[in-house]
């Protein structure tokens, strides 16, 4: 592996936990990610040269932190943050402490996704300074001009600043529901990116990649919180769909006719796994229960092997965890897969006033074809056509008109 390469997979890898450590030693994020640059430019530099250090990550973390003490020192900050950081044993790179740049990595996750900040100021800021993606990049993900991306960020770091936003792991008893917000966030990043599709969404698709490796490293850092082994279990499960589910017209391709033999098999198995030692420590969430919902699917050889009946009752316990609209409205659907379109259509009506976009008009347009109501099918298609918010489920609903009408 070439020097270019092996920094490329450190930067990946390492940069967040560098940057962790940075910003508790300096207390200054802008700083912290301009002196890891900084690091990683002289690793080019001298590496070439000197040859890769034999902890490589140590090695970034210290010429970091001495590059940050010379900027502290030029431009004469406060002396406690300066004694802070001269606090630190210079000693040689090999010797910084593994375990310290960990909990490093857990404030900083924790402090991303605080509740005072907006949701979108949380998903940027986590981007941005956990996986290290450019501001340019984030900007085309959630596609609005770089200048407000860059505003967002800036706002969020303030807002980190000015409220006095503690840079640590919650205490336990808040512990908990700060946890639950860390995995919003990551399966709101996944979602983003699951949600596109073809080549043009290349960087929108490449959110789901960042999600899950944030999510490994989660886990990692908190091997006993079960719910953030569910996520992962779910996004694995999730993910090793991702090349069937589009046609190569970028048309969407629905779950029954998917070829399954595109599914990664690797990822598959990895998340059932994972599921199972959640699941083994007797603390079921939301994620987990989900997660299970995509192992009956993942598991099944064939569509027509699907455990309907076991998904509908899974959807029934994620719908007293999590009392949305959208988990009865799924749950419907795996009731008419269980008991027939007919039972299935009866929890639909009664979710009308509640479930708002293209997803209700669209399951009711597909139960009543199923039970040969035509007109009334129809008349449900067109509506979900126009509220459906892509142009590949635009395109799929027109193919379900087109069909329908001939």
């Amino acid at each position: 592996m070439t020097v270019e390469a092996e920094l490329s997979e450190l930067f990946r890898a390492e940069r967040g936990r560098i940057v962790a450590t940075l910003i508790r030693l300096a207390g200054d994020w802008d700083l912290a990610e301009e002196c890891v640059q900084d690091a990683f430019a002289r690793a080019l530099e001298c590496w070439p040269r000197e040859g890769v250090p034999r902890r490589p990550g140590a090695w970034l973390t210290t010429t970091a932190r001495n590059r940050a003490l010379d900027r502290l020192r030029r431009s004469s900050v406060e002396a406690a943050k300066l004694r802070e950081v001269v606090a630190v044993p210079d000693g040689s790179p090999e010797e910084v402490d593994g375990d310290d740049i960990g909990d490093d990595l857990l404030r900083l996750v924790f402090t991303c996704c605080h509740p005072a900040l907006t949701l979108e100021a949380r998903v940027a800021l986590t981007l941005r300074t956990v996986a290290g993606l450019t501001t340019a990049e984030i900007a085309r993900a959630f596609l609005v001009p770089e200048a407000t991306m860059a505003k967002r960020l800036v706002r969020a770091r303030q807002k980190i600043r000015n409220a006095r936003i503690p840079y640590r792991v919650p205490p336990a008893h808040l512990l908990p529901d700060r946890t639950g917000g860390v995995l919003g966030v990551l399966y709101l990043l996944f979602n983003e990116g699951y949600a596109a599709s073809g080549g043009a969404d290349l960087l929108r698709r490449n959110l789901c990649a960042e999600a899950i490796r944030l999510a490994r490293t989660l886990v990692a850092l908190m091997p006993d919180e079960p719910e953030a082994v569910g996520l992962l279990a779910l996004t694995l499960l999730q993910d090793s769909r991702r090349d069937a589910r589009f046609d190569h017209a970028g048309d969407l391709v629905p779950l029954d006719e998917q070829a399954r033999s595109r599914w990664d098999g690797g990822q598959v198995e990895e998340g059932v796994a994972l599921l199972d030692s959640a699941l083994r420590r007797g603390r079921p969430g939301p994620y987990q229960v989900q997660a299970a919902i995509a192992a009956c699917h993942a598991t099944a050889a064939r569509a027509d092997d699907t455990d309907w009946p076991q998904i509908a009752l899974l959807y029934g316990e994620l719908a007293k965890l999590v009392p949305s609209p959208v988990v009865r409205l799924n749950r419907a659907v795996a009731v008419a897969m269980a008991d027939g379109p007919a039972a299935g259509l009866a929890l639909v009506d009664d979710l009308a006033d509640e479930v708002t976009g293209h997803l209700l008009p669209a399951t009711r347009a597909d139960l009543l074809r199923r039970l040969g109501r035509t007109t009334e099918a129809l008349a449900a298609y067109e509506r979900a056509l126009a509220l459906a918010p892509t142009d590949a489920e635009r395109r799929h609903l027109t193919r379900q008109l087109s069909a329908l009408r001939g």
